[in-house]
């Protein structure tokens, strides 16, 4: 447990070291990479710069990196639906096409969602920009909060009563704003 603290500890120092655009960086690249870890890298960015700045520009990072995965495979959509191996894929990821604004915003809410599969799904079934923006400002808004929240206890907070509230209250904020924003907005 020790030896996992001086890590935590060493790594957060390099990050503090490394300035905001190494924790901007690190988090924009999740969006790319699925495997790594978006509740660590926010984590961590909490932790060097506090919680406002460390929230701030996990989701500035998230978001846009989110948006450029989503801008390049809606351009590669096209070029790449008459392949034999993709057009079998565009085929039954076709359904997503008709996913409601509200619905979207709450998937991208979710904190264990894989954001990457959404993003790539947004971009191949052709999900408009502004009903993707849109949901991607929200939803990753309230999970960045989220794991900016838990911060470095996952495993406790999740059997923690309150965190589960959190959660909960979360969703459904994440969910009356996107209804309100579709509605105003006319997306739907």
């Amino acid at each position: 447990m020790e030896t996992l603290q001086s890590f935590i500890d060493f790594c957060i120092e390099l990050l503090v070291r490394g300035g905001l655009f190494w924790g901007f960086f690190l988090v924009f690249l999740e969006s790319f990479i699925p495997m790594l870890p978006l509740s660590v890298f926010v984590a961590f960015n909490v932790e060097a710069f506090g919680f406002s700045i460390g929230t701030f520009i996990s989701w500035i990072a998230t978001c846009m990196g989110s948006f450029f995965c989503y801008v390049l495979f809606y351009f590669l959509g096209e070029r790449v639906r008459d392949w034999s191996l993709f057009s079998k894929i565009y085929q039954k990821v076709q359904f997503f096409q008709k996913i409601s604004f509200s619905q979207l915003v709450l998937i991208l809410t979710l904190p264990f969602t894989p954001s990457f599969a959404i993003n790539i799904l947004s971009g191949i079934t052709y999900i408009s920009k502004e009903k993707f923006i849109l949901s991607l400002l929200i939803g990753k808004m309230f999970t960045i909060i989220f794991w900016g929240y838990i911060g470095k206890s996952i495993l406790d907070s999740l059997t923690d009563i309150k965190t589960l509230l959190y959660i909960g209250f979360t969703l459904i904020i994440a969910y009356v704003i996107s209804k309100m924003i579709g509605k105003r907005m006319n997306i739907e």
